[in-house]
C-alpha cells in the first residue's frame, strides 16, 4: 500500500503551466516543449521536430509533416496528438491548396495566432483593470451574475 501512495504522489501533471515566473525563465525551445507537453518526453520530442522542421523549411510550407516526424522515430499517434494540440493553441496552421499565399500549395506552417491571442489577452486584462473603461456598478452586476450562476450550479448538485 505504501508503494501505491508513493507512485500516486509522483504523478506528473499534464496541465500547461503558464505562471509568469516560468514564462520569464524560458531560455530555449526545449523548455517551451516541456511547458506545453509536461511529463511526456515523446510529445516534447515530436513538438521539437515539428517546430524545427517548420522553422527552417526551405520552401514556404511543409507539404507532409508525417514524413518529417516519422523519419525521426515519432509514432503516428504521437504526431497526431501533438499536431492537434499545436493547432488548438494556434501554433500550427494547415494551409489549403486554395490559399494563394503559398502558390496554391497545401501543407503546414507555423502560425502567428498564438502570439496574437496572447497580445489580445494582455490588452483585455489591461482594459479589465482600467477603472476608466468600466464602472463599479457594472462590475458589481457581473459579480452578482457570477454568484447567481454559482448558486444555481450548487442547487443542481444537491
Amino acid at each position: 500500500m505504501d508503494a501505491k501512495k508513493s507512485n500516486t504522489s509522483e504523478m506528473i501533471s499534464t496541465k500547461i503551466d503558464f505562471s509568469h515566473r516560468r514564462i520569464a525563465k524560458l531560455a530555449n525551445i526545449i523548455e517551451l516543449a516541456e511547458m506545453f507537453f509536461p511529463g511526456n518526453r515523446n510529445q516534447q520530442y515530436a513538438f521539437l521536430v515539428i517546430w524545427v522542421r517548420l522553422k527552417w523549411r526551405t520552401e514556404g510550407i511543409v507539404p507532409n509533416l508525417g514524413q518529417f516526424v516519422t523519419a525521426q522515430g515519432v509514432s503516428r499517434r504521437t504526431l497526431e496528438r501533438v499536431r492537434a494540440k499545436m493547432r488548438r493553441m494556434g501554433l500550427l496552421e494547415h494551409v489549403s491548396r486554395f490559399d494563394p499565399r503559398f502558390g496554391n500549395r497545401e501543407g503546414w506552417t507555423l502560425s502567428d495566432s498564438f502570439e496574437k491571442a496572447l497580445h489580445t489577452m494582455a490588452q483585455k486584462i489591461r482594459d479589465f483593470k482600467d477603472v476608466d473603461k468600466s464602472s463599479q456598478e457594472q462590475d458589481e452586476q457581473m459579480l452578482a451574475l457570477a454568484r447567481a450562476r454559482r448558486d444555481e450550479a450548487h442547487e443542481t448538485e444537491e
